[in-house]
């Protein structure tokens, strides 16, 4: 399976980790001002996947724009899950997939990133194993866009660009996001020591 450029993925790399086919987008991506639903929806997602994973939630978080009050977002939910070993989808996505969630993404080489999708709420249910450096850096984004207006409003500014644009897969325009979610981060992550 190839490595996946976390700047600009192929068609040939997202097909690779598509779990069934691939949806073509085809037009601007569609951002709508913040609701304040969206909490709800996470939180009523979150008791769902207690529900059915039990223990097996180490952590569960609203993660992606729809987390950070003000910012216009995809009215979808992006939601952070941790469990004991994400590459062990017998204990977690079966489960989930029993109560109407659907596996769509599956990344064995970048941190065994799994996406699933929700049974009758829009969500990217991302999941990942502790330790994995990706869940630093989706918290500390969302709380760093929570905290700092100026990102917060360069952040919408450039979505609100990008999103005008006509994208073949919603994949591309998330990637072109790359620069930009990387510049707000190395403001947002603490700066490496040397021992």
């Amino acid at each position: 399976m190839p490595t996946i450029n976390r700047n600009e993925t192929t068609e040939g790399e997202m097909a690779a980790i598509t779990v069934g086919k691939l949806k073509p987008l085809d037009a601007p991506i569609t951002l709508v001002s913040y609701d304040p639903a969206w909490p709800a929806l996470f939180q009523r997602e979150e008791q769902r996947i207690r529900e059915v994973l039990g223990d097996g939630v180490l952590r569960i978080e609203h993660v992606g724009s729809t987390s950070v009050p003000g910012i216009a977002a995809k009215p979808l939910i992006d939601i952070l899950l941790i469990v004991p070993d994400s590459s062990d989808e017998d204990r977690y996505v079966a489960p989930l997939e029993r109560r109407g969630y659907l596996l769509r993404i599956r990344e064995p080489n970048w941190h065994q990133h799994r996406v699933l999708k929700g049974p009758d709420t829009d969500i990217n249910l991302h999941v990942f194993s502790p330790g994995c450096v990706e869940i630093e850096r989706m918290l500390r984004f969302r709380d760093w866009l929570r905290a700092c207006p100026d990102d917060r409003a360069l952040y919408e500014r450039t979505k609100r660009e990008l999103a005008a644009r006509t994208w073949k897969y919603v994949q591309n325009y998330a990637d072109a996001k790359t620069a930009i979610v990387e510049e707000i981060l190395a403001r947002a992550l603490p700066a490496p020591t040397n021992p």
